[in-house]
Parts: structure tokens; sequence; C-alpha cells
């Protein structure tokens, strides 16, 4: 079971100077990718525990189109291993124009990340 989510960078996500984006971003797509797939799984939402790891690859900025990827792993009793992914799959051309952009014809792994959900036994509905 996988999960995907694409979406794009604005410039209210950009944290640093140059537009850089917050990693932090990566890893709440991250999130929501978990919960996509508790919720596929199990019918609840769960809790996310913890990352084992988490590896931040090459930058992000305002205005990319990122797709985050993620499954399951591992099940146990109540506990979901996951691991994650973030590629670059569009990015801005400002060199260009304020409007141009590139879909890349290679993605950019810009995150990966292992970590452990857990959905309770009472509320797994599947």
């Amino acid at each position: 079971m996988k999960s995907l989510i694409r979406l794009r960078m604005s410039a209210h996500d950009a944290h640093y100077g140059g537009n850089l984006v917050d990693g932090a971003r990566m890893l709440q797509l991250f999130g929501d990718v978990a919960t996509e797939l508790l919720i596929m799984h199990d019918g609840d939402e769960g809790l996310f525990c913890a990352y084992d790891s988490v590896e931040f690859l090459a930058p992000v900025y305002a205005g990319d189109y990122i797709e985050a990827t993620g499954e399951i792993t591992q099940v146990g009793n109540s506990s979901r291993k996951m691991t994650f992914e973030a590629k670059k799959v569009i990015a801005p051309r400002i060199d260009i124009s304020p409007s141009a952009a590139d879909v890349l014809a290679e993605p950019i792994v810009v995150c990966r990340a292992s970590g452990t959900c857990v959905v309770p036994k009472n509320c797994q509905r599947k």
C-alpha cells in the first residue's frame, strides 16, 4: 500500500533567505502521507510516534513542486513502520520569467525518512 501527495511550495513555506523552504515542511508532508496510509490500512488516523532516520538531500525553494510518497513496510499489533521519500518534480525558472517553470526530466530526491506510527487496537477498524 502506497500513498502520494503532490503540492507546490509557496512563498509562505519559504523560511530562509533566497526563498529556501524549511526542512520541517517535508516532515509535515510525511505526516500527512502517514495519516492517509493509516486511514487506508486501519480506518483510523493513528499517531506518529518517532522518526528512525531523516536525511535532507537537496534544497527546496518556494515554487518547487514536491511529490511526497510513503509506504507501510512492517505491521505489528498496533505499530506501523513506514518509509518516506520527497522528490522535486517541477522547479521554477525565474531566470527566464517570474512564471516560467520546468518539469524535471529526472526528479530530485530532496528528503528520505523512516518512522513508526501507532494505531491503538480499539481504534483499528479493518
